[in-house]
């Protein structure tokens, strides 16, 4: 009986591997938007409300989401402080976390129970500086604020920072259609891939 070349043999050894990654990676987008579903119902210290892009002195859509969950969050009592992140793209405009705070004071959060970083501008730097800024005001315990989508990888980096965190995703977000919920699902399952291998990295991820 003829055996197989070493083409066929190749071919059928790339066949089996590409399957197994695409198995793989299907099961683990499947596993990112589940866990976006997790929520929460207890209380923290505070809300760490994850950045995103600002439009001047207003916040995106996406954004704005997001602050609005940490104010209801605080309205509700379950929160006592809330730590906005992120930077500015631009020398000369507000920082995310600025125009954060300027959202939620004229929505009724008192300044003093607002703590800033604005410095960041990945996921990984949002914890970092939020960490700095709970270990100076003695925060202990944080609810973690971002898109559905986003949470599975921010709660491994949390993990990964030892932060006492329970996931917080948004109940509105922009990202309602088929297309740009599979667009950040695709980009969230590359870079949650990209934390497995790599773990921790401050500046692999494009800023959000």
């Amino acid at each position: 009986m003829k055996q197989p070349s070493i083409q066929i043999r190749l071919k059928q050894v790339m066949f089996v591997v590409i399957a197994l990654f695409v198995t793989g990676f299907l099961a683990l987008a499947y596993d990112i938007f589940q866990f976006g579903n997790q929520q929460a119902h207890g209380t923290a210290d505070a809300a760490i409300v994850l950045g995103a892009a600002a439009w001047g002195n207003r916040p995106s859509p996406v954004y704005r989401e997001r602050i609005n969950e940490a104010l209801r969050l605080y309205k509700e009592g379950r929160v006592k402080r809330l730590i906005f992140t992120g930077g500015t793209r631009e020398a000369g405009f507000l920082s995310e976390a600025e125009v954060a705070r300027k959202f939620a004071v004229q929505h009724g959060i008192p300044v003093e129970s607002i703590l800033l970083d604005t410095e960041s501008r990945t996921t990984v730097q949002n914890l970092v500086q939020a960490k700095i800024l709970m270990n100076a005001a003695g925060i202990h315990s944080v609810l973690l604020v971002s898109d559905p989508l986003h949470m599975r990888r921010v709660m491994a980096i949390a993990e990964a920072l030892s932060l006492d965190a329970s996931p917080a995703p948004t109940e509105s977000s922009r990202f309602q259609s088929w297309t740009t919920r599979g667009e950040f699902l695709w980009r969230e399952t590359w870079l949650y891939i990209d934390h497995l291998v790599m773990g921790i990295q401050t500046t692999s991820e494009n800023p959000s």
